[in-house]
């Protein structure tokens, strides 16, 4: 059995941390607010973001940051990337010297254009082997609901990758590894706004063909910037690449594409996020840093540009896509 902490109990936190426990180890998931940890601790179920599904007796849940950290093998960072940062300065000091970091957050750091395993890297001081992400087609509720899945744990030391392998496999919940963090963690975080893109076509009445176009021209996009800053191609083809933007960019409990798709319908940012439950779509937030990004690596992301402008720079989506279909012609194996 191994001690793991889960920092965030939002859908995602709260489904990996079920899939931990019934994997047979000792979980407790930190919750930001001290309401919400006393209900999962008492009642087993997140009725704030998985009602109706019963967590193992055996998961604890608690506000208390120490209480949850001490002493844990892994500890798993389950909080919005934007917000990764300023909860590990707090968390840092409370982290066993030799624990493995596992992060869930998809996205970019504003600002930085870090990825998360960069942000954990300069706060912790941690080497490279001990920081690991979690990539793949992974929607929370269809795992919190035992349905079969698979998923990506890209780390550089395959042997602590392989450790994470074993203490998260369950006969529903099958991870694979993968010593390309990189192209995990740009995979995992460009579909969010891919998935954006997916969603306003969807909003505006576009139909099955216009998003077989989008999410076969996104994943041009992803692959693009993800082997300019060093990805492997054959990542970006697997799980953690065209699995997570499918599954993201088709299914309605993708808060990114329902984020979209209220936007496609004349919805404003404001009443995009009360329709997500609150909840962030990470695609809004990443959009802009991933744009830049491209800049900086000298890749083209037209589809990206287009979702940053939308939600960013007030332009339509109408306008965005008409600009999109106005783009000049050319051989696709130019991509």
């Amino acid at each position: 059995m191994n001690k793991v902490a889960v920092m965030g109990a939002g859908s995602w936190g709260t489904a990996f941390a079920k899939v931990l426990a019934e994997a047979g180890n000792e979980v407790t998931v930190w919750a930001r607010r001290e309401s919400l940890a006393s209900s999962i601790d008492r009642d087993h179920v997140n009725s704030d973001y998985l009602p109706g599904i019963v967590l193992p007796s055996s998961l604890r849940a608690t506000h208390d940051a120490e209480k949850a950290i001490a002493d844990a093998e892994v500890v798993v960072l389950a909080v919005p990337s934007q917000s990764l940062r300023a909860n590990l300065v707090e968390w840092v000091p409370l982290v066993n010297s030799d624990a493995t970091f596992l992060s869930l957050a998809k996205g970019i750091e504003t600002g930085t254009l870090k990825r998360m395993s960069e942000v954990i890297a300069e706060v912790t001081g941690a080497d490279d082997l001990r920081i690991a992400v979690l990539s793949g087609p992974n929607l929370a509720r269809e795992i919190a609901l035992g349905q079969p899945c698979a998923t990506v744990i890209g780390c550089s030391d395959p042997v602590r990758g392989e450790e994470l392998q074993k203490i998260s496999a369950t006969p529903y919940f099958r991870p694979y590894t993968n010593t390309d963090v990189i192209g995990c963690e740009i995979g995992g975080a460009c579909k969010n706004v891919i998935a954006l893109a997916c969603g306003m076509a969807a909003g505006v009445g576009f139909g099955e063909n216009s998003l077989a176009a989008i999410i076969t021209r996104g994943l041009a996009e992803v692959t693009r910037l993800g082997v300019a800053m060093g990805a492997k191609p054959s990542t970006l083809a697997g799980l953690a690449g065209v699995g997570d933007l499918v599954a993201t960019c088709t299914s309605p409990l993708s808060r990114n594409r329902s984020f979209g798709a209220r936007l496609g319908q004349g919805g404003s940012l404001e009443s995009a996020q009360a329709a997500t439950n609150g909840q962030v779509a990470e695609g809004v937030k990443s959009c802009t840093s991933i744009r830049a990004l491209a800049r900086t690596y000298q890749v083209e992301m037209p589809l990206t540009e287009a979702v940053d402008r939308v939600c960013h720079e007030g332009v339509a989506v109408s306008d965005a896509i008409g600009q999109l279909l106005g783009r000049r012609t050319k051989p696709e194996d130019t991509q």
